[in-house]
Formats: C-alpha cells, structure tokens, sequence
C-alpha cells in the first residue's frame, strides 16, 4: 500500500482471515460436522476461508467437540498414493514449525487438547515431510493468541456461546473479516446474525458455496475491494463523467 500510495495506483487486496462458524442449537448437526469437517481440515487447513473459530450454543457445545473430535482423530495423513489417506501435509517446513509453535502457545495459554497438538506417528519414509496432528482446543479466553491469530493449519478452538448477541459479539471480536458459516434451521435468524457479522462472505448451512460471478473479498484486515464476475472488470475500469448541454 505504501508503494501504491507513492503513485496513486488502486490497490485490491485478498488478505487472510480468522474465520468463525456459529452453530446454533437447532442446526442439523450432521450436516454442521460434515461442513466444519471440510472448513477446519480441507487442505490440512491452508484455506484462507477457513474455519478456526467454532462457536456453538451451549446445549449443543458437548455434543459437537465429541463429534468434531471423532472426525479428526479418523483422519489419516500419509501418502497420497494411499487410499487411507485423507489429510496431507503443510505446504512447508517452515510452515509446519510455524503450526507447531501454536500449538506450544496453546499449551501455554491454558487450552484443553481434545485432540492432536504434535505431530503424527508416519512411517520413516515420511518423517520428513511437514506433517501435523488434526487438533481441536477448548477453554481459552477469547484474548489468547491462538484464538486471535491467523495460524493457517488444521486446527480450531470451540467456544460456547449463550445468546444470539453473544454469538455475534464474539464473531466480530476479531480483526478480521474474510468469512463466517451460520448454521441454523431458522432462516429469519440465519439473515438476521449474517447481516450483524462483518465479513465479506457468509454462508448458511453451508460452506465455500460460490458462484464465481458473485463479489469475493473481506473486511477490516481481511482485504480491499471484491473480485469475481464483473467485479473483477470494475477495478480495472476507470469511470468518466461526459456532460453535454443541448
């Protein structure tokens, strides 16, 4: 932005995010997991939409971390010419050292390790790839680092949460704003909790649903501008005026 500033050029900007899904009491809880199974762990976590902060309405909180849970502890990294393998590595070792030292500071702040938090058991000849355990937190306070910070891996913390306000308070107590999922069996609540969340794209029931023609980007430190369809054309179009007095 600096650079840009020098010249006056226009900027757009897809940055990353720390994502939330807020599940409500009465989703349908097996279409939730099968979508948080795919926000969380899809690409070992290395999706910028991705989802690392679970809030869930405290009657359904247990229920949730145990199914969450099972999903994770049933992923299998390893090679992928394996046929039981369905989560692969980190893009890279430094990477991987990153993830890792998230999960020590999640350790250090005081998480709950439902599961995972280290590295894998593979055989000799993976160990050197950059490999990390599926890992779920619960019972962090909502300044934690881990809960605050990008970490880009296949990890999230779940939080209960007691009313709708609360749930968007704490969607919103971030600082930034790419993307959130709402799963509810009540659409005047779903467009009701879509509309008070700051992102730039929100999902009920659903996850990483997109027509390429509809506006992508985030809010806050999540980006400038939009791309896709004719949004995409309109950043690199310059508008004019033309008055003609007859």
């Amino acid at each position: 932005m600096q650079a840009a500033a020098r010249g006056l050029r226009d900027v757009s900007f897809e940055m990353g995010g720390k994502n939330s899904a807020v599940v409500f009491a009465d989703a349908d809880l097996d279409k939730t997991i099968e979508g948080l199974t795919r926000s969380v762990f899809l690409n070992c976590g290395q999706v910028c939409l991705g989802t690392e902060r679970v809030l869930v309405e405290r009657p359904v909180f247990d229920e949730v971390v145990a199914r969450l849970k099972k999903v994770a502890q049933g992923l299998r990294p390893g090679h992928p010419d394996n046929g039981e393998t369905n989560i692969g590595p980190l893009i890279s070792p430094e990477h991987r050292d990153k993830v890792l030292s998230y999960y020590a500071k999640a350790a250090e702040e005081g998480a709950t390790v439902v599961t995972g938090g280290g590295i894998p058991d593979l055989p000799e000849e993976l160990s050197s790839g950059s490999f990390v355990e599926p890992t779920i937190w619960i019972g962090l306070s909502d300044d934690a680092a881990v809960v605050r910070e990008e970490i880009f891996g296949p990890c999230c913390h779940i939080r209960p949460f007691d009313s709708e306000e609360e749930a968007i308070a704490l969607a919103n107590n971030t600082e930034y704003g790419l993307a959130t999922s709402i799963w509810t069996e009540n659409l005047s609540r779903a467009h009701r909790v879509a509309g008070e969340i700051d992102v730039g794209l929100t999902w009920v029931n659903s996850w990483f649903l997109r027509d390429l023609r509809t506006p992508f980007g985030g809010t806050k430190q999540s980006g400038i501008g939009r791309e896709g369809g004719v949004h995409s054309l309109e950043f690199y179009t310059e508008l004019r005026n033309v008055c003609v007095k007859l």
